[in-house]
Parts: structure tokens; sequence; C-alpha cells
């Protein structure tokens, strides 16, 4: 029995798959967004725990956080949600003619919306009724927020590019999940894109919606503020609008390039135009 897929049957596979995302309701794919949303944020919510404090070596600490990021992946794909990241990959179906612009532009707007409730609503979880980040791992947390929202010359631009990174990475993590036929396979494909993306320094716009609003409001507990030891003037820039102003509108952008450019247009280019037909397996 053959226990992958090959490249130009993954690219098959993605204009398929883009073309089933078109049939959910609008009630369904805001519901599986939110999963995922809170999917993601389970996961950044565990770098933001296995992140606090220092390791020996930086380089070995990002990719501990990498490792355990990988699993929000994990849920997403092999459980089934609707994550905006991954769906970028749209662009194959798109460009084939199989989907509309206005289906696929209903999808990313449904599904993005509902990541954004999804990680939202587990940030006020954890940050503002559990408990947990009353400490170090709400000082952890605010930092990553405050780092990710910093405003000064080329902040933007330099997020944009880190962005296309992350999800060029996240992207080929789908596709290599779909070529997996069993769950084994599928943890393999997803583990080490993910873990590289994270250690690399990319920039998610889904795990934005966790870190930076947990960030915000682990910034009004009095136990945080007392420990934190961050400037005054930066926990003034970390708020609401800067979340998007200084982060997710840019990572998002970034985003959009990296998995429906680099991933589903370039692959669909590759293996599903005339020209493709005779690219062996």
């Amino acid at each position: 029995m053959k226990t992958f897929l090959t490249p130009p049957e993954i690219a098959e596979h993605v204009v398929v798959w883009g073309q089933a995302k078109t049939q959910h309701s609008a009630r369904t794919a805001l519901l599986l967004g939110c999963l995922a949303g809170v999917y993601i944020g389970f996961a950044a919510h565990l770098a933001t725990v296995v992140g606090t404090g220092t390791f020996a070596w930086v380089g070995l600490q990002r990719i501990v956080v990498g490792a355990v990021f990988s699993f929000g992946l994990m849920l997403v794909v092999i459980p089934g949600s609707e994550l905006w990241t991954g769906n970028t990959l749209m662009s194959a179906a798109l460009l084939e003619r199989r989907i509309t612009m206005a289906q696929m532009l209903r999808n990313w707007s449904l599904v993005y919306l509902g990541n954004l409730v999804g990680a939202l609503a587990l940030a006020w979880m954890i940050a503002g009724q559990s408990g947990i980040l009353d400490g170090a791992f709400g000082v952890q947390a605010v930092q990553i927020a405050a780092a990710k929202v910093e405003q000064n010359p080329g902040h933007n631009l330099a997020y944009f590019f880190r962005a296309i990174g992350c999800n060029w990475l996240v992207c080929l993590a789908v596709v290599q999940a779909m070529a997996a036929r069993d769950i084994g396979g599928k943890v393999l494909a997803i583990f080490f894109p993910i873990m590289a993306f994270v250690a690399s320094g990319f920039e998610h716009a889904i795990a934005n919606m966790y870190f930076i609003p947990a960030g915000i409001l682990a910034a009004e507990l009095e136990d945080v503020r007392v420990l934190c030891g961050i400037d005054p003037a930066v926990l003034e820039q970390l708020n609401w609008a800067t979340m998007w102003q200084y982060n997710l509108l840019s990572v998002t952008l970034g985003n959009l390039v990296g998995g429906g450019l680099c991933v589903g247009a370039c692959y669909w280019w590759i293996y599903r135009t005339p020209r493709a037909t005779h690219i062996s397996d």
C-alpha cells in the first residue's frame, strides 16, 4: 500500500481540498475557525510557558519552544478545523478555476474572523480568568507581546518578510501532512517545518492573535506589573490599536504571500499547468 502522495498528486489534492472548503456554510466555517484559533492559542500559551526563564544556549531554547508549538497545527490538521494561514493554499484552486475569487474571499473572511474570536477567547480565559499568568509566565507574555508591537523604523516591513517565511513553512507542513497517509506520518510532516519557523523567529498572524492579547491582559495584572520591569512607555504602546497597526496587518499580508504565492501558486504552476505534464514523480 502506498504510504504517501507524490508531488504532482499533492498538487492535485491541494486543488480539490481548496474547492471543498468553499462548500462550508458560514456557521461551519466560523465554528471551525474558532476551534483553530483556540488550538493555535493552546500552542502559543505552551510556548510562552516553556520559553519562560533562560537557557544556557538561546538557540536551544528556540528549538524547544518551536517543538512544543508544533502541536498546534497537529490539532488543526488531524482532528480538523479551519486555519486561515493554511487556507491561503486555496490560491491553487483559484488558479485552476475550480473556485471563484468571491468564494475564496468568503472562506478567508469567515475563517480569519473565527480564528480571531477563538484566539481572543482563549487569551481572555488564560490571562484574565485562570490565574496562570499571575507571575513569571505573565511577565513572559507581556515581553513577547511588547516585542511584537515595537515601534521603530522598518518594523512593519521586517515583520512582513518574517511572515512570508513563516507561512511558507506552515503551508509546506500542511501539504506534507496531506501527503502522509497515517497519523505518525502527519505528525512528523508537521513537526519539523513548524519547529523551524518558530525557532527562526518568523511571524504567524493567528498565533499573534493569542500572544498579543494575552500580553495586553497580563499587563493589567498587579503581580505582573510589580515583576515586569518593562519601561512604562513600552507598556503604553501595548494596546489593541498597536496590535493591528504594528503587527497583524503586516503579518497577515506576509502570511498571504508566503502561503498563497510561494507555496499554493508556485506548486500549481509547476505541476498543474500544461507545461508540467512531462514532469516525473
